[in-house]
């Protein structure tokens, strides 16, 4: 059976790290949805690129996928301001399966008390709040949770995310076909 992930967008989420996920997953043969947190299906990103989502959070909330991946961007404060998103990260979590965040999206981790005790990475301007963050890796996985550093990591985190829905060999082969260098994340 397809593997299927999730990828949530809001008003303000950062362009780079929604489409490389949607992108490279896809080319994986994973079955993505596209879900608008907003209230109508075209999302604008921070730098005004729109775009047009598969279908609403709310029509998405009982379906569980196997991956569920966050973007940052000035997006994510406003989500954080959402208990349904934090009820559907830890639902995901509780289930345990497979949640991707990148950039500032870890805040949203944080918020639904699922960061105690994991390694993780975010964007260095959120450090305030997760002084914890590992800054030594563009990638990191630690139990069911996929972090990344921001926009310039995108293609190594969406990477990462073929790997643990796939495997290592999928990945390679994904990031061959679009040059990418490739570090397989899962050992």
């Amino acid at each position: 059976m397809a593997k299927k992930a999730l990828i949530l967008l809001a008003n303000g989420f950062e362009e780079i790290e929604a489409v490389a996920p949607i992108d490279l997953l896809r080319r994986a043969d994973i079955d993505v949805s596209v879900a608008s947190c907003e209230n109508q299906l075209s999302v604008i990103g921070r730098s005004n690129l729109t775009l047009q989502t598969d279908c609403l959070v709310s029509e998405m909330e009982e379906q569980m996928f196997d991956l569920l991946v966050l973007p940052g961007g000035p997006a994510v404060y406003e989500l954080r301001k959402k208990p349904f998103i934090l009820k559907i990260i830890q639902h995901y979590n509780k289930k345990k399966k497979w949640i991707g965040a990148i950039c500032a999206a870890p805040l949203l981790l944080m918020d639904a008390k699922i960061l105690e005790q994991s390694d993780f990475t975010a964007h260095a301007s959120v450090m305030n709040e997760l002084p914890q963050l590992n800054q030594q890796k563009d990638v990191v996985l630690d139990k069911n949770l996929i972090t990344s550093s921001g926009a310039g990591t995108a293609v190594v985190f969406a990477l990462a995310l073929v790997e643990v829905l796939t495997n290592s060999e999928n990945a390679k082969l994904i990031a061959d076909s679009v040059h990418a260098p490739f570090q397989p994340i899962c050992k």
